[in-house]
């Protein structure tokens, strides 16, 4: 579990990512494209932060059962 900031940059840059083709496609008249790309990402940041607080989860649960 060592995570460093390059998860919360990652997670920024997506979010920055997703925000400038967001804007681009509703500039170009493709709303529902745009929802999309916004959808998407955040199911992918939504998947990255389920995976840390599994991980979380795992080594609380380790600790206090004593598995290693």
């Amino acid at each position: 579990m060592a995570y460093d900031v390059d998860t919360i940059f990652q997670i920024a840059g997506i979010g920055i990512v997703v925000a400038m083709i967001h804007t681009v496609l509703k500039q170009m008249g493709k709303e529902d494209w745009a929802h999309w790309v916004t959808l998407i990402g955040f199911v992918v940041v939504l998947y990255m932060v389920a995976t840390i607080v599994d991980d979380l989860f795992q080594r609380i649960r380790s600790v206090f059962l004593f598995i290693g």
